[in-house]
């Protein structure tokens, strides 16, 4: 089994693709996550409008983002719109694809954690003196941080994982880095069993993480 381990992943120094590739997926998802927050904001924002027009536009992009399959929507970005402009980055293209994505599911977890937020507070902000954006800032936004943490973290976990798919425009991220050591040696059991129990760790430990802090804002909300 050793000597089955050494040849798959230490001869030739085969293993130095996986934190590569380990980088790779962090850079993406990371990335992308920052891009899908600012998106979810803004789009949640126009969610909540007095605007036809922006609720119009934001559940038109939340609709036809969240109805077409994360590979379908990476290859219509590489293929269809950045290839064609000359754009061969393929890391680049998709961390666009991954934030747009990501920034239509960050859209509705906003927008429910906003909504979620009783009515009251809203008027009370304003009853002293504050305007729309103040209130929002300092009461509402405070409070519907902390309801959509779970779920917010629950995205950038899913995130992670659905970056595996980035190989499908030649990304070398994790899952591709393991694809390229099982096709050079022949072995699929070694680099599969590793790739699966490298995401295992990611998703225990940043649950285990995100749950810190969902605990010390707690703890600081009963002071």
């Amino acid at each position: 089994m050793f000597q089955s381990f050494y040849s798959t992943m230490i001869d030739k120094g085969r293993w130095l693709l996986i934190p590569r590739g380990l980088g790779t997926t962090l850079l993406i998802a990371i990335c992308a996550v920052l891009i899908g927050s600012v998106l979810g904001f803004i789009f949640a924002m126009m969610k909540i409008s007095k605007s036809k027009l922006l609720r119009a536009v934001a559940g038109f992009y939340t609709t036809i983002i969240r109805g077409i399959p994360m590979a379908t929507q990476l290859m219509i970005f590489y293929f269809v719109i950045f290839s064609p402009l000359g754009v061969s980055n393929t890391i680049l293209v998709a961390i666009i694809a991954f934030g747009i994505n990501s920034g239509a599911y960050c859209t509705e977890i906003f927008r429910s954690g906003i909504q979620g937020v009783e009515l009251g507070q809203m008027e009370a902000g304003r009853s002293l003196g504050m305007s729309w954006a103040q209130t929002m800032q300092k009461i509402i936004l405070p409070q519907a941080f902390r309801t959509i943490l779970p779920t917010f973290a629950s995205e950038f976990i899913t995130l992670i994982k659905e970056t595996s798919v980035a190989s499908f425009i030649a990304v070398v991220d994790l899952q591709k880095a393991c694809d390229n050591i099982r096709n050079s040696t022949y072995n699929a059991w070694i680099p599969l069993l590793t790739c699966a129990a490298i995401y295992l760790c990611l998703t225990i430990g940043l649950t285990k993480f995100f749950s810190l802090i969902e605990k010390r804002m707690a703890k600081s909300d009963r002071k």
